[in-house]
Order: C-alpha cells, then sequence, then structure tokens
C-alpha cells in the first residue's frame, strides 16, 4: 500500500512537471509559503529576543532537576531533527509533506517551515531558572549588543550568500507559483565562502556567545549548539563530496572548514547543487 501510494505521488508530481501546475496547485504552494515565512518570521524572532535576554523567559511549567532535562532535550531535538530531515530516509518524509503530488516541490519549504517549529518550542517551551550571571550594563552592554548584533547581521550576510530563497523556504513554493519546477542553485563559493565553508554556522556560534545577559539556561544552548555548528556541517560536506567529487575536495583543500581566513581564496565556482541538500 505504501509503494502504490509512493507511486501515485511521484506520477502526479512528473505530470505537473510536464504539463504545468493547476490552479489548485499552485494555492496550495502559496499557502504552503504564507505559513512558512510566518513561521520563520516569527521563529528568528524570537530567537533573537531570547537569546538577548539570557533565556529567562518561557513557559515551560518545569522546575529544578526536571527543568534541566526538559530543556536539554529541548536544545537536542533541534540538531537531530535539523539533520535526520537531510538525510535519505528525512527526505522521503518531506516529499510526503504536501498534497496534490506538491511533496518533493516543496520539501525545501517544509522543511524551513519544520525547523521554524522547532525554534519555536524552544524558546516558547523553555523552562527557565530565572538564575542571572551576569548582565552587562553601561559601555559593556554597548559593546555586547553592538558584537550580539553583528553577529546577526553575519549570518543574515552568510545566508545571503548561501541563497536566501532556500534558507527561507522560498525556493519550493516559489518556483511552483511561477510554475517552474524547483531548481537548487549551485553550492556557493562567493562572499564569505571564499573564508570559510561554513559562514553560516560560524555566524550562528557567534549569536549564541555575544549576547548581554549570560545565565545557567544560556549557557547551556550555547554549549549544545557550538557542538553542533561544529560537527554538524561535516554531515554536510559529507553529501557534497559524495556527489561533486573532487571538485569539492579541491574547494575543500583551499578555503578552511569553519576558522576563517583573513584573505580570501580564489575558489572556481561548482556548477551543481547537492540533490536533497537543504539548509
Amino acid at each position: 500500500m505504501a509503494s502504490h501510494l509512493e507511486s501515485k505521488r511521484v506520477i502526479a508530481a512528473e505530470a505537473a512537471h510536464e504539463h504545468g501546475y493547476s490552479f489548485n496547485q499552485r494555492a496550495v504552494a502559496l499557502t504552503y509559503g504564507i505559513a512558512c515565512h510566518a513561521l520563520f518570521v516569527v521563529a528568528i524572532s524570537s530567537m533573537i529576543f531570547s537569546i538577548d535576554g539570557g533565556l529567562t523567559w518561557g513557559m515551560g511549567p518545569f522546575k529544578d532537576g526536571a527543568a534541566w532535562v526538559a530543556n536539554l532535550l529541548l536544545v537536542v531535538q533541534f540538531p537531530l531533527l535539523h539533520s535526520w530531515l537531510l538525510s535519505r530516509p528525512g527526505c522521503r518524509f518531506l516529499n510526503r509533506l504536501a498534497p496534490l503530488g506538491l511533496g518533493r516541490d516543496l520539501a525545501t519549504t517544509s522543511y524551513t517551515a519544520i525547523s521554524s517549529l522547532q525554534l519555536l518550542a524552544i524558546f516558547g517551551l523553555w523552562s527557565p531558572s530565572q538564575t542571572v550571571w551576569w548582565r552587562a550594563e553601561g559601555a559593556a552592554l554597548l559593546g555586547s549588543s553592538a558584537l550580539y548584533t553583528g553577529s546577526w547581521l553575519l549570518l543574515l550576510k552568510a545566508m545571503l550568500d548561501s541563497g536566501i530563497d532556500l534558507q527561507s523556504g522560498f525556493c519550493g513554493w516559489g518556483a511552483v507559483i511561477r510554475n517552474r519546477r524547483p531548481q537548487l542553485k549551485p553550492f556557493s563559493t562567493h562572499g564569505l565562502y571564499r573564508h570559510t565553508r561554513q559562514p553560516v554556522y560560524v555566524a550562528f556560534f557567534l549569536t549564541l556567545w555575544t549576547a548581554p545577559v549570560w545565565t545557567p539556561d544560556r549557557l547551556l544552548l550555547a554549549v549544545v549548539w557550538t557542538l553542533y555548528c561544529w560537527f554538524g556541517p561535516l554531515l554536510k560536506e559529507h553529501r557534497y563530496v559524495r556527489f561533486q567529487g573532487e571538485r569539492f575536495r579541491r574547494y575543500q583543500s583551499l578555503v578552511p572548514y569553519w576558522l576563517p581566513n583573513a584573505r580570501a581564496c580564489a575558489v572556481a565556482p561548482l556548477d551543481s547543487a547537492c540533490p536533497g541538500d537543504m539548509p
């Protein structure tokens, strides 16, 4: 039964690619797009303000030891699910999340929406300890706030360099409503990608450590997600090596993995994308 349903989805998707998308399919894509971007904006906003305040707010009901267990589960579910969705089983799951044969075409949109829901769960359901170790004041507050703001601007630049349409979920639904099959752009080797192979993760790491309020809650988040920022991209690079071989290995030999090189490396663009690649 499952294989039969999957075959029907593939047939429907191929028919859409050959004959164009119907009005209903475009309506579904637009609905997915609106929901995805609304979740994305709210999730990023909640993350910015929560980390800035040291995660001193949240609707989680737990206290003491139970709170630490609940918060740790919230923190680790993000990298675990985020990475699993990029695996082959995860991609198959994403390809089933939209009706009318649109699952594969809206996979990047679904991925971003799920990631946004994960972030909302973390910062909305957090059980804060209400313990504040340090709160910046005066010049320290100005300096810390400037670094924190700069980290988010750096993250925005990294996302623009890597392809904001993919990062924001627009790639999928935007193509469908324009009656085009979604196309993944080649792996970026320009901008910040000439200094480090993982500028998004480097900038994300900086947002975790530059905010002006330090609490044990924020330290938990920063430590766990720093490990993810360092080890998580290895899975992504493994996929690129598998699909692009020596072309990507040459890029690896020229540009450092994580710690940025002050001098930009001259890198030839990679002219193909990794199948199933997501943010």
